[in-house]
């Protein structure tokens, strides 16, 4: 299995989606492409959210492009009179899985819950290439979150984020070292491949710090973008892996 990281610089504006159709033709030859977190829309919309957002009708192009290889995207969307952060799947021509994300920060620089509506499940699908499921950057800061992927049947973790950049320190950056500290623990706790993808760019002196990895069932760090700057990666995903994690498992 391929899977490409677009860890891209969104447009806090509607202007995304042909941007997001010429990556994906570019990345056609892998089988799933990834974005981060609000990669349709930007992240800081605030009071222009209500005008932005997406509506599921408007983004049939994605779907079209999804006969070639899936996608994962994330947006500001529209769903039943609410608006949400989604990361949305699309499969084969259609849309096949919405997730909402559940939990939104609303503290120090963020702001999330004065905006969007939360969430309030997490669950797999199916995916030609096995059961899959999608958080959304703060999701996975919650202990059952990881207990609800640990529990699931996914075989793969799609970790889509607009993580902004704090903690500088002399040779490395701490919010780095944390997130790699989550997702290696979500692997090594629900046996799975954890892909992350995080954005770069600024919005309103907001930096994204990017450094989108791909980490194993066994916990180790397979590929790793770079910091700070826009980059496409195509990885490849080693299916005896997730079954070597299970079969380990069993047998304690």
């Amino acid at each position: 299995m391929k899977v490409a990281l677009i860890q891209s610089s969104p447009k806090l504006n509607r202007s995304n989606l042909g941007d997001v159709l010429a990556l994906v033709e570019a990345n056609a030859h892998a089988d799933v492409v990834i974005f981060p977190e609000l990669a349709l829309s930007g992240y800081l919309l605030q009071d222009k959210l209500y005008e932005d957002a997406w509506k599921i009708e408007e983004l049939f192009p994605l779907a079209e492009a999804s006969v070639t290889c899936d996608i994962a995207i994330g947006a500001a969307l529209w769903d039943e009179g609410k608006v949400y952060n989604s990361a949305l799947y699309f499969s084969q021509g259609k849309l096949h899985h919405i997730h909402h994300k559940n939990h939104l920060p609303t503290y120090g620089m963020f702001e999330e819950g004065r905006y969007f509506v939360a969430g309030e499940s997490i669950e797999s699908f199916a995916t030609p290439y096995g059961n899959a499921i999608m958080v959304i950057c703060e999701d996975l800061w919650r202990a059952e979150t990881i207990s609800a992927i640990a529990a699931s049947d996914a075989e793969i973790v799609y970790v889509l984020s607009a993580s902004p950049a704090r903690g500088f320190e002399e040779d490395s950056l701490e919010i780095e070292s944390q997130w790699d500290a989550l997702l290696k623990a979500t692997a090594l706790l629900s046996h799975n491949y954890v892909v992350f993808v995080n954005r770069v760019g600024f919005e309103d002196g907001l930096g994204f710090w990017g450094g989108s990895r791909v980490i194993t069932p066994m916990g180790n760090t397979e590929y790793l973008l770079g910091l700070f700057e826009c980059e496409e990666k195509v990885c490849s995903l080693d299916g005896r892996l997730k079954k070597l994690g299970r079969y380990l498992v069993k047998q304690q």
